[in-house]
């Protein structure tokens, strides 16, 4: 790690993302007091992870990217062991494994050996472990690796529902997860951050050209000779990428300047060459190019 620095509040969750070896897991283990750090300091709710680790790691739960379970012992048995760690009575202890089993999805697998089951449910149990003191702060990496769009949904709906109270910063290579769950984003590469914001903000901010999906019929013997050109020609056309065609339909990206719109010269085109437009629309910047613009070079 290179210096990194920042902060996140309650109630909010952050994405933290970067290419694989860029420090992310590192970050986590030294937030979660599994890793001490060479320099600098970390604070958790007020309490330094040098000087507080036992007040830090009782106010965070934590999903490592390898989750670690006890196969031998069932669902139950390993949630109730993970309540007795963090010290929760017995009355509190009853509460949450009924809780935790419901909220995570674990009914018709309680009382299986963690070894029987498939990747999905351990994952589930990961999370109901680190969510069974009932922590300010989660720590999860990776937390959707596994399971099925199903079981994604779930998790993605219960990790909005646990943000709106507490502090989660959550990991993960599914970038569309991260749009679809997170209030900002941290990238990191080579141990620096390199973007910090919210999903639309690092959107618009790294947004090269304006782009243009277009498909169009049109009754052609070379689309590139006979349509293309024409395409290129239209006031305020950067450039034009072909994207092929079935049958008579043609499928072009069209780019222009940045804060431009050469939909209505394009519409106007169409008209006047009769070709018959079947969709236009413009396409934005994901959060995947965005990624891709910043960790290119790792």
């Amino acid at each position: 790690m290179n210096d990194i620095s920042f902060d996140v509040k309650t109630g909010e969750i952050l994405g933290f993302l970067g290419p694989n070896g860029a420090g992310k897991t590192t970050t986590m283990k030294i937030i979660t007091c599994y890793m001490p750090p060479t320099s600098g300091s970390v604070d958790v709710d007020g309490y330094s992870i040098a000087d507080h680790s036992l007040e830090v790691r009782r106010k965070i739960g934590y999903l490592p990217e390898l989750n670690p379970l006890y196969f031998d012992m069932n669902v139950l048995e390993y949630l109730e062991y993970a309540a007795q760690l963090h010290q929760l009575d017995k009355t509190r202890t009853k509460q949450q494994l009924s809780l935790m089993i419901e909220v995570c999805g674990l009914k018709s697998v309680r009382h299986k050996d963690i070894g029987e089951l498939s990747k999905g449910y351990r994952q589930r149990v990961g999370l109901a472990q680190a969510m069974i003191h009932e922590p300010d702060v989660l720590i999860l990496d990776e937390p959707t690796s596994g399971l099925d769009p199903n079981q994604i949904v779930e998790i993605r709906n219960l990790i909005k529902q646990l943000g709106r109270a507490k502090t989660v910063v959550l990991s993960t290579h599914i970038l569309s997860e991260v749009t679809a769950t997170c209030d900002r984003v941290i990238i990191i590469n080579k141990g620096q951050i390199v973007a910090d914001g919210t999903p639309s903000e690092l959107q618009d901010k790294f947004q090269g050209s304006e782009i243009v999906a277009l498909e169009l019929r049109a009754s052609v013997q070379n689309a590139m000779a006979e349509l293309f050109p024409k395409i290129q020609a239209v006031p305020g056309v950067q450039s034009v990428e072909y994207g092929g065609a079935n049958g008579d339909v043609h499928k072009f990206s069209i780019h222009s300047l940045k804060g431009s719109d050469v939909r209505e010269d394009l519409f106007r085109k169409a008209v006047s060459e009769k070709w018959v437009l079947l969709e236009m629309g413009r396409k934005g910047t994901s959060l995947e190019d965005v990624f891709h613009q910043l960790t290119k070079n790792q």
